[in-house]
């Protein structure tokens, strides 16, 4: 079928549904904020990089080449993103005892397995904060040559006022985003929402991470990061930027003033931005201390699919409120699609399908799907094929794993699997410490096990095991 089709998506920059239109023909350029990896990745955070994700499917669907650049913060992201409070990489590193490159080095390692593990797709530049700190402060060195920036007793701020279209992103005007950030009183500062790009006098003197400057020895602010990183990869322009909503109103505002300010010309044509996933109407954050991650869900059976599966049922524009009711609800639709999947497969004859019921199906999919990305409507029609009888089991095969492109629940790579010998014998044996009250014994072979890709769930009735992929 000729793809007459245009993808349209949500730019937040003009507060209105655009059609993509990249700036070159050789690929797309996508930037995505990553963690700051000084603990897990929690469910919220991996919400985003899943609506980013499906962005970039989505992307490559519509025969787009793209360029993915990710950032890995592992330094300078104080806990505040108005540029208070302590570093996050120093709390992590107090908090285990570590060097902070042992816990940005241990988190990064996590989060990039947790990605393989939810399969979304790895990106094909990362970019180490720490490892750009040079670029960084040749970059400010600009700024303030251009009079958007300035120096206090070792601190450079960028002044807001010289930069007209400050809020632009966010739609409110200067003084109400000042407000909502709550911003600490800063006497170095010209105008309270002026914003670090260097702190060489904070108010912790003894910060482990720091590095020499022309205005004294410091670290960077968190904003100038994301700017110079891709600015790096990716020249002077950039097709998309994407983040969670709760970059909105700073820190992507603070970056579109940076960089504009630097280049001279507008930065970025698309703003993309995903919800929060919430539990009880609260924003999951790992500042109040409990969250939940990919090993705290497996504890309770369930697979990193049915999570995905779980994203893939609310738009990446509204607000998910998670629970295990409707986590549950997700791995039954996601065992009883693997179940159907599987009888197709089983059947695999090629009966006559009608032609144009089949085309029909394949053209509802591409019209959710560059409808900013509307997964459900999409989901939705996984059921309708499975349901439909004037389409053969090869056609339905054939449509379900073409759309999976896009949903990436691994519908071509289903297949029965048994429990090997060894892993039944670990779980037996976990069974017997357990029993002995062995409590670290049983959680090594829990490990052992997951290390498998075998999880375990323990009931009342004895342990229950499940792939964890």
């Amino acid at each position: 079928m000729e793809d007459i089709r245009t993808l349209n998506v949500f730019n937040t920059l003009t507060r209105k549904q655009e059609s993509f239109k990249p700036i070159s023909d050789d690929y797309v350029k996508l930037y995505t904020c990553g963690l700051t990896v000084y603990n897990y990745a929690h469910i919220g955070n991996l919400r985003t990089y899943f609506f980013e994700d499906i962005l970039r499917r989505t992307l490559e669907y519509f025969d787009y080449r793209v360029r993915h650049v990710m950032n890995v913060t592992d330094v300078g992201h104080l806990e505040s993103d108005a540029d208070t409070g302590e570093d996050k990489l120093v709390l992590g590193a107090r908090r285990e005892g570590k060097t902070p490159e042992e816990v940005a080095r241990f988190y990064e390692k996590i989060f990039f397995e947790d990605l393989v593990a939810m399969n979304i797709l790895q990106p094909h530049i990362i970019c180490r904060a720490s490892e750009y700190i040079n670029d960084m402060i040749e970059f400010i060195k600009v700024l303030i040559e251009k009079k958007y920036a300035y120096e206090v007793e070792g601190n450079v701020y960028f002044s807001i006022e010289r930069f007209p279209e400050y809020g632009r992103l966010s739609g409110m005007p200067v003084d109400k985003l000042v407000a909502g950030a709550r911003i600490e009183i800063d006497s170095n500062k010209r105008y309270p929402g002026d914003f670090a790009l260097w702190l060489s006098k904070s108010k912790f003197p003894n910060q482990i991470m720091q590095w020499e400057s022309p205005w004294g020895r410091g670290f960077p602010g968190w904003h100038i990061e994301c700017t110079v990183m891709s600015i790096k990869c990716f020249g002077e322009h950039l097709d998309i930027h994407c983040g969670g909503v709760d970059h909105i109103a700073v820190h992507h505002t603070n970056e579109i003033a940076q960089a504009e300010a630097y280049l001279g010309h507008r930065w970025c044509n698309y703003w993309m931005h995903g919800e929060w996933l919430v539990v009880a109407k609260e924003k999951m954050s790992k500042s109040k201390g409990e969250f939940l991650d990919l090993r705290a869900i497996a504890k309770n059976g369930y697979m990193p699919m049915h999570l995905r599966y779980l994203y893939l049922t609310a738009h990446y524009r509204q607000q998910l409120e998670f629970s295990y009711e409707s986590l549950t609800a997700a791995k039954n639709a996601f065992e009883n699609l693997r179940t159907r999947v599987l009888e197709l497969k089983a059947i695999n004859e090629p009966v006559d399908s009608d032609r144009m019921l089949k085309e029909n199906i394949q053209a509802k999919f591409w019209d959710a799907i560059a409808d900013d990305l509307n997964m459900p409507v999409a989901l939705a029609l996984v059921w309708q094929i499975l349901k439909d009888t004037g389409l053969s089991s090869v056609d339905k095969l054939d449509l379900l794993e073409d759309f999976d492109r896009v949903f990436g629940l691994g519908i071509s790579q289903f297949s029965r699997r048994d429990l090997p010998d060894d892993c039944k014998i670990l779980i037996r044996e976990r069974e017997n410490v357990r029993q002995r009250k062995n409590w670290k014994e049983a959680d090594r072979i829990r490990q052992l096990l997951t290390e498998k890709g075998v999880g375990i769930k323990d009931t009342a009735h004895g342990a229950e095991w499940y792939w964890l992929m």
